[in-house]
């Protein structure tokens, strides 16, 4: 046999080797992009935090030193060839233990973070908005405690290690651009100077219904208060100037009705100081829009609601029947 056939036989067994080896690291390398991931360190999921501005290097790392992935640098090769490595998200993940290379960067590209929120009901004050966001541990940071009626009620999404600070800031600016939104369209001839009087007015009706149909109709009340000159009358702006609007944890005393305090709406004529609490939307939007109507008093009903009422005398029945329902709660009856 010459030795050029040899050469060729070996050449060409070379090839297949180089060949199959290369089939072999192509299916490695298909096997390590889909194929079951490690296991988590404990427990069923990893969190893992990817902060902004990271590049698919510093994502791939993150997730490796994680325990998540099992290759930093194939991971980057992956995003590059897929063309996720311009879409990957920051955020808060939590990747199940044995989830593929494949699933985790789908995941990252999808943004599929943690949510986690924080929900500040109607009416809370902003102590208590301040309490909400100081209590959850995944926030950083100190925050002072915003003006009251500055903050809109709502459900704000936050991301761990988010400051506290910057997450009521959202907040506030959620407020201004919805009050600047409403008084624009405001109703002409309201009794009302200001943005900030809407707050104050439209936390009072906030504060005294609990029921959302009814807060049109509680803020036309006072609207026609303010317009006639009347006392506001509302037991939550007493509350507030003891209180700033915590639980009084009782009913408000005669001695209380009669101090002298700027909160004291059955005492001082027309708005308080400032807001008692921070409105929502459709509060501001009742206050700033009220319907029209001749009615200037109400009273709770016993079902959670309230009787409106006209004429001072039509109250006082309403007044009476409340009188009669809280008696027999009072004795126990049904």
């Amino acid at each position: 046999m010459s030795r050029r056939r040899i050469s060729k036989r070996a050449a060409g067994g070379g090839a297949l080797i180089a060949l199959g080896l290369a089939i072999l690291v192509a299916l490695a390398g298909v096997w390590s992009y889909v194929g079951p991931g490690p296991k988590a360190r404990s427990g069923e999921t990893t969190v893992v935090v990817l902060e902004r501005g990271s590049g698919v290097g510093q994502i791939g790392h993150t997730l490796r030193t994680a325990g998540v992935i099992s290759s930093a640098g194939f991971f980057a090769l992956a995003a590059r060839m897929t063309g996720a490595a311009a879409d990957l998200k920051a955020g808060e993940y939590e990747i199940r233990s044995g989830a593929s290379m494949a699933r985790v960067l789908a995941d990252i590209r999808a943004g599929k973070v943690v949510r986690r929120v924080i929900t500040i009901p109607e009416g809370w004050t902003s102590g208590m908005a301040l309490d909400a966001v100081n209590a959850s541990p995944v926030l950083t940071g100190t925050a002072e405690e915003p003006p009251e009626g500055s903050l809109l009620p709502d459900t704000y999404d936050i991301q761990r290690g988010e400051p506290r600070a910057a997450v009521l800031q959202r907040m506030r600016d959620a407020h201004d651009k919805v009050l600047a939104q409403l008084w624009a369209s405001r109703q002409p001839g309201l009794p009302l100077n200001s943005p900030q009087e809407a707050v104050t007015l439209a936390s009072i009706v906030e504060k005294e219904t609990g029921v959302p149909a009814e807060r049109p109709r509680v803020a036309a009340i006072f609207i026609n208060r303010l317009r006639a000159g009347m006392l506001l009358q509302s037991d939550p702006t007493i509350i507030y100037g003891l209180t700033k609007g915590r639980p009084l944890g009782r009913g408000i005393r005669a001695s209380e009705l009669a101090a002298d305090s700027p909160w004291n709406s059955y005492k001082v004529a027309g708005l308080p100081p400032g807001p008692i609490a921070n409105p929502g939307r459709d509060a501001l939007a009742a206050v700033l829009d009220p319907p029209k109507t001749d009615e200037l008093y109400f009273v709770a009903d016993g079902s959670g609601g309230h009787a409106f009422a006209s004429t001072y005398d039509e109250h006082a029945r309403n007044v009476e029947r409340w009188r009669a329902i809280e008696r027999q709660r009072a004795t126990g009856g049904q």
